[in-house]
């Protein structure tokens, strides 16, 4: 049985550890509807005791209108220096495409951005050669429901590009299935698919070298800090690239920790086991 994990206050019985944090978006930041202000405060103050902030996300977009919606939702610029996302590793797979068609799953329209300049051409999967998933089509749609198309697309061999790897998000107050739920599905049919984003390295390397720019030195991973709500993304992301986390417990997991009630360390630990993370600490919200 693993170790009891430390609660703490807030980042600031963190912060003098770390020069730089590499925080989750979604989950830890926001719901998807407004900003938590506990968490930009945290972020805000962070940066004014001289520590970096880099937001590392999965949003199947570039970070250009991912930083539009963050004004929108009350996320202010002076919470973070810099921001990384799946979508900006992602658009390094579907270039490979150039010229060729492409099957899209999800909104139609709103990820856009992800495609510009990359002279690819959306199709039905009966031509394309590869498919390339940002969400499902809609917010009450399960993977479930994509069995049937999965199955052309598995006797085609078409690969898949998973833009978004996480399985679920918090929205609101629900909880909507993403594109990483329906790679699950496709990889457990046989299909072959591809990710960029966390907890895979391509993605965190940059992150590291954005967090760098901003501190305006070389950085030991010892004094990094990732901060997120997942995981499957977060703590396994965190734990091979080799860095300590700081959990959020109110988010996706927060009714079976009971985070706004009275959690249990020995749980949260033992959810957080498998990935081998080393956890700084845990708190249901971030705040400083």
């Amino acid at each position: 049985m693993t170790s009891p994990l430390p609660a703490i206050a807030g980042l600031a019985d963190l912060a003098g550890r770390y020069d730089a944090v590499l925080s989750d978006v979604w989950g830890v930041v926001h719901n998807g509807v407004s900003a938590f202000p506990s968490a930009v405060e945290a972020l805000v103050r962070y940066r004014q005791t001289g520590g970096s902030v880099v937001f590392i996300t999965n949003a199947p977009r570039p970070s250009a209108p991912l930083i539009e919606m963050l004004d929108r939702l009350g996320v202010t610029r002076d919470a973070y220096d810099a921001m990384v996302s799946s979508g900006d590793a992602t658009r390094v797979m579907i270039g490979k495409y150039a010229g060729r068609p492409i099957h899209h799953i999800g909104p139609p329209t709103e990820d856009d951005a992800l495609y510009e300049g990359l002279n690819v051409r959306r199709t039905g999967a009966d031509e394309a050669q590869v498919v390339v998933v940002t969400d499902l089509d809609s917010d009450d749609d399960t993977p479930e429901m994509y069995r049937e198309r999965a199955k052309l697309w598995l006797a085609r061999k078409l690969p898949m590009i998973c833009a978004n790897p996480d399985r679920v998000v918090e929205h609101g107050d629900k909880i909507i299935y993403c594109g990483g739920a329906l790679g699950d599905l496709y990889a457990a049919m046989g299909g072959m698919v591809l990710m960029a984003g966390k907890p895979y390295q391509p993605i965190y390397e940059e992150a590291f070298r954005l967090a760098e720019l901003a501190a305006g030195k070389p950085l030991d991973k010892a004094r990094v800090l990732a901060i997120g709500d997942s995981v499957r993304t977060d703590a396994t992301g965190a734990a091979q690239f080799g860095l300590d986390l700081l959990f959020v417990t109110g988010s996706i997991h927060a009714a079976e920790l009971d985070a706004f009630g009275k959690p249990d360390p020995q749980t949260i630990a033992d959810l957080i086991a498998p990935s081998r993370a080393t956890v700084a600490g845990f708190l249901p919200r971030l705040n400083w």
